[in-house]
């Protein structure tokens, strides 16, 4: 993966979603159950992960409390694929999309996390909202 230089030339504060994005050890495939989900957000102390389908591309992100309507009920956790819960799906960032636009992007869809994606679909990491605002707010202005 290729990423970009903070001091690259390009419009806005000159930063992509590369110089921002975070690796994503993490990912769930889309038909592991709503419970083994839940397992895995619980032992490791996560929020979110990224779902990448049966090729390997993302698919969405599957967030903690995304999962609660489901975990009312347990015979249904076990059941139930996190392809059929209503989590986020595209579309995704790109490395080389600008951040400011980025950082627009997800306020405008009310978005804490947005996973990062190569041009094949394949999850590269993810953008934060935190970290794309920090980001921004000490980067000089043109």
């Amino acid at each position: 993966m290729t990423t970009h230089s903070p001091q690259s030339a390009r419009p806005g504060h000159g930063l992509t979603v590369a110089d921002a994005m975070e690796p994503c050890d993490y990912q769930t495939a889309d038909d592991s159950t709503v419970d083994q989900a839940n397992d895995i957000f619980r032992d490791a102390d996560i929020e979110y992960r990224p779902v990448r389908d049966h090729d390997g591309r993302c698919e969405g992100l599957v967030t903690r409390a995304g999962l609660h309507p489901f975990l009312a009920r347990s015979w249904y956790t076990e059941l139930t694929t996190i392809s059929a819960t209503s989590h986020q799906r595209g579309p995704f960032a790109w490395p080389t999309m600008g951040l400011a636009l980025a950082a627009i992007a997800m306020r405008i869809e009310h978005l804490a996390v947005w996973p990062v994606v190569d041009e094949d679909g394949r999850i590269l990491g993810v953008l934060t909202a935190a970290r794309a605002t920090g980001l921004l707010t000490v980067a000089p202005t043109p």
